[in-house]
């Protein structure tokens, strides 16, 4: 399912394979929460600006539309007519972060919706089937995302539990896959490291859920870190981590954290942030970041970035989205996330490229500081 094309050094060029496609790696994965890209860009939006992957969540979905619904509607590809790959996030992350008071046991978690403060118990067996009903090609395993900063004594305790969920969650997945009407027989778990700042959690944890031998593994709780002590974390981690099996960082990041953590072993990655920007009017272009919303824009008749070949840039000026910002009009949005989702996809593939001819060092060079200027 995983091939490693060339390495250099830590840095890898990968093939994925599942059962909706083909993955190059290193891949940057489209955050589409809730079936849908925040911005308002169509499954058809998503193939013209060259997504690979599409993340969805399962929290969000289990609460609405339900999971059985789109299990009864034939699974997420088919509801949002998505044809390609699929990675659903196990909800752990939401059940910590956006829902009300919780109470953890060793079955799992009683939470409170965010939406109307119903009461809801998820734990491995529960957030398997969720996704299982959804379909997606990767389901995430259901693990504890520690507050930050965590105590050593209970992060450990977490590490312990979030390992022995995985088992959990690989016995209920891989029952769910083999009955009849699965949606998606062919969807594999990936495992999660957690462990917080602690290195020597990190380890043992990575050690210990390595035994299971899963498809894939992720590196968790490292998104809120100060950039620094992510890459320590990465760099301690790495060498644990199976050599033939993909390597998912999750909810990061910035141009410049991608790069820097391709150079240090990682293939996929994921983050609401070039999305949620966009909708703010900061954009992403090969020179650093900038803001539409600022005066200097509203005679510009140049396309956002003239290095970027993206649909918006081929057809609108900055004076024209600088317009619609002022004005308020959902077109701004639409427009913003589609340029810099485009940029993010091309980013990967330039890293790609890159490692195909043997000039990464070089990319890395010249644009790993360069991408998180502001102009």
């Amino acid at each position: 399912m995983f091939k490693v094309l060339k390495t250099d050094g830590a840095v890898r060029r990968g093939e994925f394979s599942c059962p909706h496609g083909t993955v190059q790696t290193p891949v940057f994965m489209n955050v589409g929460t809730q079936a849908a890209i925040k911005g308002a860009l169509s499954a058809a939006d998503l193939e013209t600006i060259g997504t690979q992957v599409e993340l969805c969540n399962t929290y969000h979905l289990h609460l609405r539309p339900g999971d059985e619904v789109v299990r009864d509607m034939g699974g997420l590809h088919k509801f949002m007519t998505w044809g390609g790959p699929i990675l659903t996030d196990s909800g752990g992350f939401q059940v910590f972060s956006l829902a009300g008071l919780r109470k953890i046991k060793e079955e799992g978690v009683t939470f409170a919706s965010h939406l109307d403060g119903h009461k809801i118990f998820m734990g491995p067996e529960e957030s398997m089937r969720i996704q299982s009903n959804l379909g997606s090609d990767i389901a995430m395993a259901f693990d504890e995302c520690v507050e930050n900063p965590a105590t050593y004594p209970y992060a450990k305790a977490s590490c312990e539990r979030t390992a022995r969920w995985l088992a959990r969650c690989k016995e209920a997945l891989t029952r769910y896959n083999a009955e009849p009407g699965a949606v998606n027989p062919g969807q594999q778990l990936w495992g999660i490291n957690q462990g917080a700042t602690f290195k020597d959690l990190r380890i043992w944890h990575m050690k210990e859920i390595a035994k299971l031998d899963l498809p894939g593994y992720a590196i968790g709780g490292l998104a809120v870190e100060p950039t620094e002590v992510m890459y320590e974390i990465i760099e301690a981690v790495e060498p644990y981590m199976p050599k033939d099996r993909p390597r998912y960082l999750m909810g990061v990041g910035t141009p410049s954290n991608i790069i820097e953590s391709v150079a240090r072993g990682v293939d996929f990655f994921d983050c609401v942030m070039p999305a949620r920007n966009a909708r703010h009017a900061k954009l992403f272009t090969w020179q650093g970041s900038i803001n539409l919303k600022n005066a200097k824009y509203t005679r510009d008749d140049g396309p956002i970035d003239p290095q970027c070949d993206c649909p918006v840039c081929r057809r609108y000026s900055r004076a024209y989205l600088h317009h619609l910002f002022k004005a308020e009009e959902m077109l701004a949005m639409r427009l913003s996330v589609m340029h810099n989702l485009y940029f993010y996809n091309t980013l990967t593939k330039r890293i790609r490229d890159s490692l195909d001819a043997g000039t990464f060092g070089d990319f890395r060079a010249e644009y790993s500081a360069k991408l998180s200027e502001k102009i």
